[in-house]
């Protein structure tokens, strides 16, 4: 009984040591949008880089099922049983020429788009253990939402069309039980990589922020997944490897505070184009347009609500819409600015 008290407290100490320490988020309380944003991307930049060597030891710490197989969110079935299981070491890639083969080192958001380089290419908080050759099938596709699969994994993932309002082309769909995990890693990026991200080139986002329908994706799947204990273990994990955290899965509301209908306006100084809503009133600016841009106004799913035409590089007036969070995008300009009407 002693030997296993003291086992109980070695357990008990070694979890609590990988919490936040005191003060951690201190900067971020109280501010919303991007002002929220750009604290946490100070908190948790930056973070111990690993080799890509080293990969593999950390993910026998940080994806580690209680039963000591790999936990791979490709292959897992919660649910039910798994189609098959992997061992550290024993199935580590390797060649393979199916599924069920072994596993490797799947990027969440694909180096090709950032270029491949340190540190985004060996950052646990988006690498995760997979089945090699649903990582191939997943490719450098988008998530997204798939009615008619091209072709389908074991566990139920799919790649095929893209169904989800306001994306086209090929994307791939996760099981619903990860879908969160995997939103939360994905913003994770575009907090940690707040300032790198404005030059990268992606399917997913334009300098530095969100598509409309990717936003909108992430939001609804963080939602509908929540934190689980699995996400919490891992996080406290890769802080203890790394050195920073995930803040979306430490105060899930955040990502509200930035991206939801809690979020500010708050000012985007990188653009040129300012939008606003006082008293019912959408005011718009735009320092570099011709004197008659079109502008368009999609809501969360990335439907056309309305276009404008702003008359000197300039719109005022009253927009007919639900309380909510909805995106200005210009007709010819990458990029969309959020506004809360």
């Amino acid at each position: 009984m002693r030997n296993l008290l003291l086992l109980i407290l070695v357990l008990q100490f070694s979890r609590a040591s990988a919490q936040p320490p005191p003060g951690y988020y201190d900067q971020a309380q109280g501010l919303t949008g991007e002002a929220l944003r750009a604290a946490l991307a100070d908190i948790i930049s930056p973070h111990n880089v690993l080799a890509n060597s080293q990969l593999w030891a950390a993910f026998a710490r940080t994806d580690r099922k209680p039963d000591g197989s790999v936990w791979d969110m490709y292959s897992d079935a919660p649910s039910g049983t798994p189609p098959y299981t992997y061992q550290f070491v024993v199935n580590q890639c390797g060649s393979y020429n199916s599924e069920g083969d072994c596993f490797n080192r799947e990027h969440t958001f694909p180096v090709s788009w950032f270029g491949d380089i340190a540190p985004m290419n060996t950052d646990l908080h988006h690498l995760y253990p997979t089945d090699a050759w649903v990582n191939q099938q997943r490719g450098n596709w988008p998530y997204g939402t798939v009615n008619s699969a091209a072709w389908t994994s074991q566990n139920g993932g799919k790649r095929g069309p893209c169904a989800w309002p306001g994306c086209t082309g090929t994307v791939f769909e996760p099981i619903d039980a990860y879908k969160g995990d995997l939103a939360r890693a994905h913003l994770y990026m575009l907090t940690r990589y707040m300032n790198e991200s404005a030059s990268w080139s992606s399917p997913v986002q334009s300098s530095g922020f969100w598509l409309p329908w990717v936003e909108s994706l992430l939001f609804t799947w963080h939602n509908q997944d929540p934190v689980s204990l699995k996400e919490t273990a891992r996080n406290d994990s890769v802080f203890v490897i790394q050195g920073n955290r995930n803040p979306y899965i430490d105060h899930p509301e955040w990502v509200a505070s930035i991206w939801g209908p809690e979020a500010t306006i708050a000012e985007e100084t990188a653009r040129l184009t300012r939008a606003w809503a006082v008293d019912g009133l959408l005011h718009i600016e735009c320092a570099d347009c011709d004197w008659h841009t079109r502008f368009d106004v999609l809501d969360c799913t990335g439907r056309v609500f309305r276009t404008l035409t702003l008359n000197h590089g300039f719109w005022e007036g009253r927009i007919e819409a639900k309380p909510g969070i909805y995106f200005l995008a210009e007709e010819d300009r990458a990029g969309a600015i959020r506004i809360k009407l």
